[in-house]
C-alpha cells in the first residue's frame, strides 16, 4: 500500500488543557479516519502549569500522528502558531484550539476548499451561543469596516496554505488578523459555518482586559497595511502640510508687519512650531522609508531561510 503524502498539519496551541487533550485527540483520530490525505497534529504546550505536558507524553505513545512542542513560559497564540509552523511538515496548516469548543470533525471541511484549489485560506464563522458573542460581533463589524474582508468572522478556526505564514508579522495576538493580512497580499479567502459548543473543561483565557488591547491591535494592523510599506506617504504629507502652513503664515505675518509695523509674538511662535514640526515629520518619513526597506529585506531573508529549511527537511 502506497503511504499517503502528508498534506495537513493541525497546529493546536494549548495552555492548561490537560483535561481536554485526551478527548480532543480521540476526536481528531475519528475525524481523519476517512481522510484520504496524510496528516499530523502538533500540540504546542504554551507554558502550561497543569499536567498538560505529562498528558501529551502519554498521548504521543498512543497516537503516531501526534507531535509536540513546548514553551517553558506563556508566549501567546501567535508565537505558538509560529513554533508549530516551523515544526510542521504539511503544506496546509490548520489552527485549532484544544478546548473542544470547535469539534475536530470539522477540520476536513476546513481544508477541503484548499485541497480543491478553491481558496488559499478558509475560516469558520461561529454558529451557536457563546459568552463573548457581543464582543465578537462588534470586533468583526469594525474589522469589516476597516479592512473590507469578505468574511463574517475573523477570530475563529482557520486552514491556510503554509506560504501564508511567510507574510505574517510575529506580533502578539496578530493571529486574529491572519485573514486581513493574507487578503491584503492577494490570497483568496472563504469561509464555512462551524458550530461552536461550550468549553468541555478548564477555564477560558478570555478576559475583559483584552478588549482595549484588541482595539489597539486593530488600529496597528490598519496602520501596518496603509502606511508601513510607505511611511513617507503619511509622515511626508503631514510634514509638508505643516511646513506649508508655517511658510504661508510666515509670509502673511511679514506682509502684516511691513504694512502695520506690528508684530505678534504668538503668531511667530505658531509659525516656528509649524516649520519645526513639519521638518521633523518629513525627516521621520524618510527614516521610516529606510526602516521599511530593511523590514522588506528581513522578510525576504526569512522566506528564503524557511524555504531552505523545508527543502532540507523534505530531502
Amino acid at each position: 500500500m502506497t503511504p499517503r503524502v502528508l498534506r495537513v498539519s493541525v497546529l493546536v496551541p494549548a495552555k492548561d488543557e490537560a483535561e481536554n487533550l485526551p478527548l480532543f485527540m480521540e476526536q481528531v483520530e475519528e475525524a481523519f479516519q476517512s481522510f484520504d490525505q496524510g496528516f499530523e497534529v502538533i500540540v504546542i504546550d504554551d507554558g502550561s502549569v497543569d499536567d498538560s505536558w505529562a498528558v501529551l507524553e502519554r498521548l504521543r505513545a498512543r497516537y503516531p500522528f501526534l507531535r509536540t512542542a513546548r514553551h517553558r513560559s506563556r508566549r501567546g497564540i501567535a508565537d505558538a502558531l509560529r513554533t508549530g509552523y516551523l515544526a510542521a511538515r504539511g503544506d496546509i496548516l490548520v489552527f485549532y484550539p484544544a478546548d473542544l469548543q470547535f469539534k475536530p470533525a470539522d477540520i476536513p471541511r476546513l481544508v477541503a476548499p484548499i485541497l480543491a484549489d478553491e481558496a488559499d485560506m478558509v475560516t469558520g464563522f461561529k454558529e451557536g451561543k457563546y459568552e463573548k458573542a457581543f464582543v465578537s460581533s462588534v470586533y468583526n463589524r469594525l474589522s469589516r469596516l476597516l479592512f473590507h474582508v469578505p468574511v463574517k468572522d475573523l477570530n475563529s478556526v482557520k486552514a491556510y496554505r503554509r506560504e501564508i505564514m511567510d507574510i505574517l508579522p510575529t506580533r502578539p495576538d496578530w493571529h486574529r488578523y491572519m485573514i486581513v493580512l493574507a487578503a491584503a497580499q492577494g490570497y483568496t479567502v472563504t469561509e464555512i459555518p462551524v458550530p461552536l459548543f461550550p468549553r468541555h473543561a478548564g477555564k477560558s483565557k478570555f478576559g475583559i482586559g483584552r478588549i482595549p488591547v484588541g482595539v489597539l491591535d486593530m488600529l496597528a494592523v490598519w496602520f501596518e497595511l496603509r502606511f508601513a510599506q510607505k511611511p513617507l506617504l503619511l509622515f511626508g504629507m503631514l510634514g509638508a502640510g505643516l511646513f506649508a502652513i508655517g511658510a504661508f503664515a510666515g509670509l502673511a505675518a511679514l506682509v502684516w508687519l511691513a504694512l502695520t509695523g506690528v508684530g505678534l509674538r504668538a503668531v511667530w511662535t505658531v509659525i516656528q512650531t509649524c516649520l519645526i514640526l513639519g521638518s521633523v515629520f518629513f525627516a521621520t518619513g524618510l527614516l521610516g522609508e529606510q526602516i521599511a526597506g530593511v523590514r522588506a529585506q528581513l522578510r525576504e531573508l526569512r522566506r528564503v531561510t524557511d524555504e531552505l529549511r523545508d527543502g532540507s527537511r523534505d530531502g
